[in-house]
């Protein structure tokens, strides 16, 4: 019997900043909500699982727009083994990925960068290109 196999390729229609911070998750989706006007909201941990590796619980915080999306991930976490891993093990300085998906282009990642550049407490702002990334996939939590 012949065997079919399918080919997903996924679309990555969010920008991605990605901030560089000591602060714990909670204080930065608040220094987020007050320094951009948002209302992020803490919602149930992402579950990773991976064939290979040990299980991977993020923190996230997540907004709803009417055509799109904020959401705010942690970078690093424990697995389910207890070891310290990274939800894009390829950056490992970044602490928080803030991904942004407007269909109405009324929110600028731009500006973003800019206000949160302007706080003492997020020591690096960074826009990044998210098709040049290898962990990629791991990012698609929608």
């Amino acid at each position: 019997m012949k065997k079919a196999r399918l080919l997903v390729e996924h679309t990555y229609d969010f920008e991605l900043l990605g901030l560089v911070s000591t602060v714990k998750d909670y204080k930065m989706a608040w220094l987020i909500n007050r320094d951009l006007q948002l209302d992020l909201r803490k919602v149930a941990d992402l579950e990773l699982e991976f064939l290979t590796s040990p299980n991977l619980k993020i923190s996230q915080y997540f907004l709803s727009l009417p055509y799109g999306f904020v959401q705010l991930l942690k970078n690093r976490a424990l697995n389910s083994i207890n070891q310290v891993t990274y939800l894009v093990p390829e950056l490992k300085s970044m602490d928080y990925f803030l991904l942004v998906r407007d269909e109405t282009f009324q929110i600028s990642i731009d500006i973003f960068a800019e206000e949160l550049a302007k706080n003492q407490l997020v020591q690096n702002v960074m826009k990044l290109d998210v098709e040049k990334l290898k962990s990629k996939e791991n990012l698609l939590t929608y």
